[in-house]
């Protein structure tokens, strides 16, 4: 049978679609009194060069690019992205900054605001930990996630592993960092300050508050800190009961075994700067040629 077409009435106008509009949100300019800081707020505003850049170019431009707040239930309004923003507003000298502002709830809106701020650099260790921790309880209180249709992938889908995968890392290393929010605050900086190198942190963390103050003191008196090795032995002694004064200090007191200085270079790089025909004994003697006439020309730049 031939299809029927569906003639229009001349004249009349399709039916309005049912689907809702989106809400257009306003910018508008808020008194920088205000504003409120996000509570805990993970991430610090540093008074550095990039302070200075950012406030100079708000002096010159204004802001660019809109703050994102929520109502206040005392008044006022919260900051969920922008604390950078209206520090520099500050510099400059402003009274008012745009802001956008949003009526969520505060799961919502810490999970925006760890997502906007670790797309920064120079973010500090602690700062990452404290914000994947934030994120990972929030996600926790806002229940089972509604894009995991099958119950048995849901159930093993973790929140950590959520916030590793919005953040394009494992769920592991969302779990190493939440594990340094354990360190005191003193380990805490020296991580931070790269004294203490991530690794052994992970693993030291899992030491009592009492175990990391004793920790502190013998790296005061040792002037070293600990390797990966001797942290995870200490963790061990300490899930045993076995850490204690006597025991971390012939640990710390142990010759770190020095660092390799080897460099490998690979000949598939270095083939392109060099004839066919020469063999890895011809390359290696040319590179110690080169190197040997850089020495001298630097040595003697230096002595003029």
């Amino acid at each position: 049978m031939p299809e029927k077409t569906v003639q229009k009435e001349p004249g009349k106008k399709p039916a309005p679609s049912k689907k809702p509009k989106p809400q257009q949100e306003v910018v508008v300019q808020i008194s920088l009194s205000e504003l409120h800081p996000f509570p805990d707020h993970p991430f610090q505003v540093r008074e550095d060069a990039s302070m200075q850049e950012t406030a100079e170019s708000v002096k010159e431009y204004g802001v660019l690019v809109p703050a994102l707040a929520r109502p206040r239930e005392d008044g006022g309004y919260e900051l969920i992205a922008g604390h950078r923003r209206k520090h520099a507003c500050e510099l400059a000298g402003l009274a008012t900054m745009p802001v956008i502002v949003r009526d969520i709830d505060r799961d919502a809106a810490t999970i925006i605001m760890v997502d906007s701020n670790l797309q920064r650099e120079n973010i500090l260790p602690s700062e990452r930990a404290k914000a994947y921790k934030m994120k990972m309880e929030a996600i926790k209180r806002q229940g089972a996630r509604t894009d995991l249709t099958s119950p048995k992938i849901s159930a093993k889908f973790r929140s950590d592993d959520e916030v590793g995968q919005d953040a394009g890392v494992s769920g592991d290393t969302i779990r190493n960092y939440i594990a340094l929010t354990q360190l005191v605050p003193e380990l805490q900086q020296m991580v931070d300050e790269k004294k203490i190198a991530l690794s052994p942190a992970y693993q030291l963390a899992a030491l009592t508050p009492k175990e990391q103050g004793l920790l502190l003191e013998t790296i005061d008196s040792e002037q070293t800190t600990p390797s990966l090795s001797q942290a995870q032995r200490m963790k061990k002694l300490s899930q045993s009961g076995e850490l204690n004064e006597d025991t971390m200090l012939s640990i710390m007191m142990e010759q770190k075994k020095p660092e390799k200085n080897d460099i490998t270079l690979s000949g598939e790089k270095l083939r392109k700067y060099f004839p066919r025909s020469y063999t890895p004994f011809q390359i290696e003697n040319t590179i110690f040629k080169l190197l040997d006439a850089w020495q001298k020309k630097r040595q003697r730049d230096q002595s003029r």
